[in-house]
């Protein structure tokens, strides 16, 4: 079913509501939330209420504690999420990185003590629209990557977003898993009954699963097998994806003390929270270029791309942002699909929590 944004919004605010999260962290993470239904990404916006749950009742997420600022430079920060999920802590973070970039440049501020943020580009987007150039990447509690010559997940989907400001064109936006596709993806393919494509999850022995269930057990109950790196085959290509995790991960864990899953795993209590990291960087173009010559350059750049013959003229070239933005502007018209399985993990969540099924 079709279901208009402000009913998803109100279903969410209303979970949020009766799990006991404080009003104000629970207004940023509905935003973010139904912000990412409606680009599109259904992996990271309502359908993460029924993990969320789960953290929730393991007693691993606090929802009541703010945002806190740890140390602080002119242009650094490092922000304590207080066990809180993700939302209002990277809204928070980003924000502050811009506002830095805004005062001399740069702004880079690290998170730790965090759970699950959504999806990243929500994050990116903020920077953009304040009129800087946003980064974000983090670290993920999930072991699903398969490293390069490996037959065992040991990363996770570590994702990456970019932003950068236009003018008369659509921002440009990269939002990337470091896998071939981000876990979340299975779970809506697993919630839609369709099969996987060839290559996203693989069996231990490197044999490709398209049986959606399966490819659940594999990726969420960290079997042997899991999610290949970005780039698949051949050797080379996964590596670089492999590389590529590793990187974000650095930036997004290691260097503001967040957890290592695989570590953390071997020694985590059921109550013990995720204890995730994320990184974002904000850059302010004025401190390079006069005002407004970047966005200018970046329209010529974008405008060369969609100018680009198509090998499909039915299909015309596409920018990083442009299928999110014109799915956003679909489903603000129309509605955000809800599949039907989902449809009733929300209702057996709001008979749970005591909360209104407000879906329909």
């Amino acid at each position: 079913m079709l279901v208009q944004a402000d009913r998803v919004r109100a279903q969410i605010a209303a979970i949020l509501d009766r799990w006991g999260m404080s009003p104000d962290l629970a207004a940023t993470t509905v935003e973010a939330m139904t912000e990412t239904d409606l680009l599109g990404v259904d992996s990271h916006g309502i359908s993460m209420l029924m993990t969320y749950e789960k953290r929730v009742q393991e007693g691993k997420v606090k929802l009541t504690v703010p945002p806190r600022i740890e140390k602080r430079t002119a242009c650094t920060a490092l922000v304590d999420g207080g066990d809180g999920l993700g939302h209002p802590v990277s809204a928070f973070a980003m924000n502050l990185a811009v506002d830095m970039a805004k005062e001399v440049g740069v702004g880079v501020v690290g998170v730790r003590n965090s759970h699950h943020f959504g999806a990243a580009g929500v994050y990116a987007r903020i920077a953009a629209r304040r009129g800087a150039i946003g980064m974000v990447t983090s670290a993920t509690r999930g072991v699903a990557m398969v490293p390069t010559r490996g037959a065992m997940p040991v990363l996770g989907t570590n994702p990456l977003a970019f932003a950068a400001p236009a003018k008369r064109n659509r921002d440009f936006v990269l939002d990337m898993a470091t896998t071939t596709t981000a876990a979340g993806k299975v779970k809506v393919y697993d919630l839609n009954n369709k099969p996987l494509p060839s290559g996203w999850v693989l069996e231990a022995d490197g044999t490709p699963v398209q049986d959606p269930k399966r490819g659940m057990q594999v990726v969420f109950d960290e079997a042997a097998g899991g999610l290949s790196p970005l780039g698949g085959s051949p050797e080379m290509a996964s590596h670089k994806g492999y590389g590529l995790a590793m990187m974000v991960h650095i930036l997004g864990g290691t260097l503001v003390g967040a957890s290592f899953s695989p570590i953390r795993n071997r020694t985590q209590k059921p109550e013990d929270p995720d204890r995730l990291g994320h990184f974002f960087m904000a850059i302010d173009p004025a401190a390079f270029r006069e005002a407004g010559d970047f966005e200018n350059d970046l329209d010529d750049v974008i405008d060369v791309l969609h100018a680009t013959p198509a090998s499909d003229p039915a299909r015309p070239v596409l920018v990083a942002g442009d299928p999110e933005e014109a799915e956003r502007q679909r489903r603000l018209e129309h509605g955000i699909p809800i599949p039907e399985a989902l449809d009733r993990h929300i209702r057996a969540i709001c008979e749970r929590s005591g909360a209104p099924y407000l879906l329909s």
